[in-house]
């Protein structure tokens, strides 16, 4: 069983969304995906997908597009993106997985899951304070996404605290790791708060999607003070996904 991960899926089943308009690497690249994930994953693994999942707007629109997941080997550890209009409450996004029967697909929101000896946390994030246009309502958002961050981080500090408890009923718990959509940088290459949280709650990697095209070389990635940080985004994979843990 192995944790793999890759982001921006930008899958467009029900609606006219061409991407090839982004650069000639987008071509044909929702049959890319299949093709790759089916050569990639197994059953037995799960893959982290950390936003731009759908172009759809409305969560009933996005069916066809989680049914495309649905039908893909693995369990399936979905979070929000900036272009993700369908997300909705934990409830109605619950509801959706059971009118549908999507069982091997999970959503996280201020929650974290359990992986073999690992455990998920993430949420979108946000641009970083310093970026161009960034206003009161982008703090806002900013400071909010923190806090969603802390409630998943709590989250996995308490299966850590129980499994340290009980120790010798199972496998240790030995990593966190983060699943952002936003890199958690500024604009000068600097750490965001987002990752001064993710020190503070001993997270050892984070991955991140969002950059595209030109911005793929700008991105940060490497063990910066003790975690590691790897660009997930499909079309800089080459719609593979990444294998992060065996």
């Amino acid at each position: 069983m192995s944790i793999f991960a890759i982001s921006d899926l930008h899958l467009a089943k029900s609606i006219d969304k061409p991407m090839d308009i982004f650069g000639p690497s987008w071509t044909d690249y929702m049959l890319r995906i299949e093709e790759q994930w089916h050569l990639t994953i197994t059953s037995q693994d799960t893959v982290l997908i950390p936003g731009d999942i759908s172009w759809a707007t409305y969560l009933d629109v996005a069916q066809k597009d989680f049914e495309f997941i649905e039908a893909l080997p693995g369990r399936k550890i979905i979070s929000k993106g900036n272009h993700d209009y369908w997300w909705s409450s934990v409830n109605k996004l619950d509801a959706f997985r059971e009118q549908y029967n999507f069982k091997t697909i999970e959503f996280l929101h201020n929650n974290c899951f359990s992986v073999g000896n690992s455990i998920i946390c993430g949420t979108r994030g946000w641009k970083s304070p310093g970026e161009d246009g960034f206003g009161p309502d982008d703090m806002k958002i900013y400071k909010r996404e923190l806090q969603r961050l802390e409630l998943s981080l709590k989250c996995a500090k308490s299966i850590k605290t129980k499994d340290l408890q009980n120790e010798s009923m199972g496998q240790r718990i030995t990593k966190i790791i983060v699943a952002l959509h936003f890199p958690p940088f500024t604009p000068q290459k600097k750490n965001s708060d987002f990752v001064c949280l993710m020190k503070e709650y001993g997270v050892n990697m984070c991955i991140y999607g969002h950059l595209h095209a030109h911005s793929i070389a700008g991105a940060i990635q490497g063990d910066i003070e003790g975690v590691e940080f790897k660009l997930v985004s499909a079309d800089y994979l080459g719609f593979k996904p990444l294998k992060l843990i065996e």
